[in-house]
């Protein structure tokens, strides 16, 4: 896949350019719904003999025109977008960077400069994509504005237990800690990246060594808890048990951001320094403070087996 990053205004000339059928949106997830987009323009362009481009934006707009938010956690930040629409097997990644000039272009400004300047013939995106400044373009003004040269397919909303699929249900099971929602809506596991840091080193002392994760990016974190999970690295995948949260057995203050540490079940060796993806499976429970460190050491044997039965049954079922 080829990928091409885009900042306003571009220098790209349409007559060097392959027609392309392309397919529009923010994808924040690759979820099924996007991932219905970009099929329907694969299946478009092998019917017409042409190219399958993507166009995505970074970073996300609310970024950029609501500045005091801050930055916004992602269930795929970049690398992962990229990666994800690279196994869907699209020819071309546009990768647009969402700027103050760019939010200003007019509908017909995007039109002109970033579809029909970058030959796309058709246009493929989801029912309530907008472009434009303000989103004042939709996919019913596309035709107007795109004058007879291009063509469109609007994708209507994909569905999930009678409700859309979407970025921000995804969001919302994951605030939950409801991770074992996620495949039906994804396709996949929810997925981290990150590097395995030094942390305290406490879960040696009692008998669960654990491999602290610090993020690669910024990710939307699932609720404290305590999780089954599958930790890819090097090739290898490795099933455990995670603590997402704050400790609050060893510590009455709380910090800045939740600790991620992995309990591997058959592992033995260093992991420092290794980059690592997380997979998040099942939620077992929520963070609790208690009063003895044995107490804790019960509970996390408990974990553990628990989190082997899930991971086992969910072995068995794939």
């Amino acid at each position: 896949m080829e990928i091409i990053y885009i900042t306003h205004p571009h220098q790209l000339k349409r007559d060097d350019l392959h027609p392309t059928i392309m397919a529009l949106g923010f994808f924040d997830g690759v979820h099924l719904g996007h991932q219905q987009v970009i099929q329907t323009a694969k299946q478009l362009a092998a019917s017409k003999g042409v190219n399958c481009s993507v166009m995505t934006f970074s970073p996300h707009p609310k970024e950029i025109l609501s500045p005091a938010v801050g930055a916004k956690a992602y269930i795929t930040p970049l690398k992962d977008k990229i990666e994800q629409i690279e196994a869907l097997q699209v020819d071309r990644l546009y990768v647009v960077n969402f700027d103050i000039p760019f939010s200003k272009l007019t509908p017909q400004q995007f039109v002109d400069d970033y579809l029909i300047g970058l030959h796309a013939i058709h246009v493929v995106a989801g029912f309530d994509y907008t472009y434009g400044s303000l989103g004042k373009g939709t996919m019913e003004t596309l035709p107007f504005h795109s004058r007879g040269m291009l063509e469109h397919t609007t994708v209507e909303k994909v569905q999930c237990q009678h409700e859309k699929i979407s970025s921000t249900r995804i969001r919302s099971l994951l605030l939950q800690g409801n991770v074992q929602a996620l495949p039906e809506l994804l396709g996949r596991n929810y997925s981290i990246s990150g590097t395995v840091i030094d942390g305290e080193k406490r879960g040696r002392t009692i008998g669960f060594p654990t491999a602290n994760i610090g993020l690669s990016d910024n990710y939307i974190l699932p609720k404290v808890g305590v999780y089954a999970v599958t930790l890819k690295t090097e090739g290898r995948t490795y099933k455990g048990v995670c603590n997402i949260g704050y400790k609050p057995t060893f510590h009455v203050d709380k910090a800045d951001h939740p600790s991620i540490e992995v309990h591997l079940f058959d592992f033995s060796g260093d992991l420092y320094g290794k980059t690592v993806s997380v997979d998040w499976c099942f939620f077992i429970r929520g963070e609790q403070r208690f009063e003895s460190v044995h107490e804790l050491v019960a509970q996390i044997e408990q974990d553990k087996e628990t989190a082997k039965g899930l991971l086992f049954c969910q072995s068995m079922n794939n």
